[in-house]
């Protein structure tokens, strides 16, 4: 983790990130985000009112749902 990076470190699961900022990696709404996790398409931790998603779930899910298309 570079200094000043506000994320915080979990051990082998990255960095924790906030939905907007999983929002704003995968160019969807903060919505749509809650949606995955409300839906169990996307593992989160609840601290307090709010929701963390490890960086590496995050991962797993994008990769999950890649999509190899052939001739292309």
């Amino acid at each position: 983790m570079a200094i000043g990076d506000s994320r915080a470190f979990v051990p082998g699961g990255g960095s924790l990130l906030t939905v907007g900022e999983v929002a704003a990696a995968m160019r969807v709404s903060s919505m749509t985000v809650y949606r995955l996790i409300k839906g169990g398409e996307l593992a989160a931790v609840r601290v307090g009112h709010n929701y963390r998603i490890r960086e590496g779930d995050v991962e797993r899910y994008l990769t999950e749902r890649s999509v190899h298309v052939e001739g292309a």
